[in-house]
């Protein structure tokens, strides 16, 4: 566990509305909803001092109580996790980091989060987010799987839709290129992630829809941390019955 100089708070921002599968954060997954599993993954986190559902709907404020979760009602107006995140670290002065765990990933790992932290920690970086490697093709061609490219000493250059590193010659290039996915878990200093809120979106993120781009675009430092991989997020109908298939495989 972290010491009080180094004190991580977890957030987990958890919204009702979702335009590809609403209220999905309240789902069952087996005997438990997808956030409550969220929220005990994070439990188990040797280097998270404190976990905390950050919430704007009623309906997610009362499940997480029922559950024993420690919850804080946020504004209605936020247009990002990340936002939602802020407000909660910026009420909470006693952490110098902050983790943004995603609400609909049920399957996180433990360990991962805690190399994030480590990560971010050593390096010093003021943002640091997880990767894994990609090899299968139809992946990386798949907008809707974030690639980044590293630079030699782990920092993000770029994040994108689009396969990248582009091979130009596929006989020459192909087995030198290296794919990584991004994992969109980020762990932040806290005063880099209250100065976030104040960045206006940029040409790449509005071209890409990925807010990360604003930071980079900012001059800010993107530390990555190598993870095997993560068990399936969920963002549509088609990804919660895959989640139901592998929490029974698992026996989880």
């Amino acid at each position: 566990m972290n010491t009080l100089s180094n004190a991580v708070l977890a957030v987990i921002p958890a919204r009702l509305s979702s335009s590809r599968l609403p209220g999905k954060v309240l789902l069952p997954i087996g005997d438990k909803s997808m956030l409550q599993r969220v929220y005990e993954r994070c439990l188990q986190c040797k280097q998270i001092n404190q976990v905390i559902i950050a919430t704007d709907h009623q309906s997610i404020f009362e499940h997480a109580r029922f559950f024993g979760a420690r919850v804080e009602m946020t504004s209605t107006d936020h247009l990002s996790g990340t936002d939602r995140v802020a407000e909660v670290a910026e009420r909470n002065e006693s952490f110098s980091h902050v983790v943004n765990v995603q609400a609909d990933e049920p399957f996180l790992e433990p360990l991962g989060v805690d190399l994030l932290v480590e990560v971010l920690l050593e390096s010093q970086a003021p943002i640091a987010t997880l990767v894994s490697y990609l090899d299968d093709e139809a992946l990386i061609s798949r907008p809707s799987v974030v690639k980044v490219v590293r630079d030699v000493f782990g920092n993000a250059l770029y994040f994108s839709r689009a396969a990248i590193p582009f091979r130009r010659d596929e006989q020459s290039a192909g087995e030198r290129c290296t794919y990584f996915r991004h994992h969109g878990i980020y762990a932040f200093e806290r005063q880099a992630l209250l100065r976030i809120r104040s960045m206006a979106p940029g040409i790449l993120e509005r071209c890409e829809q990925l807010e990360q781009l604003r930071w980079l675009e900012n001059g800010l430092r993107i530390m990555t941390a190598v993870v095997d991989g993560n068990g399936p997020g969920i963002d549509t109908p088609a990804d919660y019955e895959a989640a139901l298939r592998f929490a029974m495989q698992k026996n989880l």
